[in-house]
């Protein structure tokens, strides 16, 4: 019954090898399937391969999508892939080759914009280094199950190309983080959006709202009854319907906006959760809400 149930994980796994010529996108493909739930593992020494798809058949179905990033940092894979990819489908693994290229002129405009050494260019130039990395790797770009230009893509192009060729699934959309804080702790390191709030009425300072924070609705509806909160509001509304679209488009997958008020405790919180209401309210789901100053 064991024996089945490893079969039957190794049929099901999915191990797609991500090569290439060096500068032509592999760490962003890496990313993306990360993001999409692979498991990646990046220059693997292949002597290891068998050990780490063991590790996998323990785990059972939570590292059933592979991805290993091999390129001519492991010198002794490509004489001997052949055998090697062989030995893995026997054993009842199917693997996928994800190879990405570029034309020669694009990959040393790259390198010379990153100021890089090409891996096989030695004493000779970038250019030489290119042409010996695309003999190395001519007969395992033949036997690749997709081959990728990226010559004229933008790092988001590629991405989406790359979920589609390999089909991955698509994730939750874009993850929303809000943040309320007080500016006296600092301003959270991980902040993309920052909205301080210190203009709007202080409830602080009305003596039956002192101790309570900003998710009671004495405070919510107190800060509310005044014109220029609701007028903040209206205005915020607009700018976030504006751009969240637009960090998506831009393959953004994670997004912190913080609301900052001089404690933390009223007008940051209360505006955090107004915040909430208006992304579910525009259609998004994967919400967080976060207040820093009040605790777990």
């Amino acid at each position: 019954m064991e024996e089945q149930t490893s079969g039957h994980s190794r049929m099901n796994r999915q191990l797609v090898i991500i090569t290439g010529m060096s500068g032509s996108g592999k760490s962003t493909a890496a990313r993306t399937l990360e993001d999409a739930g692979f498991f990646c593992v990046d220059n693997i020494p292949v002597d290891l391969l068998p050990k780490l798809l063991e590790l996998t058949d323990s785990r059972g179905t939570e590292l059933d999508r592979l991805a290993l990033v091999i390129d001519l940092r492991q010198r002794g894979f490509f004489p001997r892939y052949s055998s090697i990819l062989g030995a893995l489908e026997m054993s009842g693994t199917p693997v996928q080759i994800l190879f990405l290229d570029a034309r020669d002129e694009v990959l040393v405009r790259r390198y010379s914009e990153t100021r890089r050494q090409h891996p096989m260019a030695a004493a000779g130039g970038v250019l030489d280094g290119i042409g010996k990395e695309r003999e190395a790797l001519h007969e395992i770009k033949e036997h690749a199950d997709w081959i990728i230009d990226t010559s004229d893509m933008t790092v988001h192009q590629l991405r989406d190309e790359i979920k589609k060729v390999i089909g991955a699934p698509e994730t939750e959309g874009l993850k929303v983080v809000i943040t309320s804080f007080g500016f006296g702790r600092g301003l959270p390191v991980e902040s993309d959006l920052v909205f301080d709030v210190r203009f709007l009425p202080n409830p602080h300072f009305v003596e039956e709202m002192k101790l309570k924070t900003g998710r009671d609705p004495e405070v919510a509806g107190w800060l509310n009854a005044h014109k220029i909160t609701r007028k903040f509001l209206k205005k915020l509304d607009d700018i976030l319907v504006f751009l969240l679209p637009l960090y998506i488009k831009e393959g953004k997958q994670y997004l912190t906006i913080s609301v900052g008020c001089t404690g933390g405790r009223h007008r940051s919180v209360a505006i955090a959760e107004e915040i909430l209401q208006i992304l579910r309210r525009s259609g998004y789901t994967n919400l967080e809400v976060r207040h820093r100053e009040l605790g777990p």
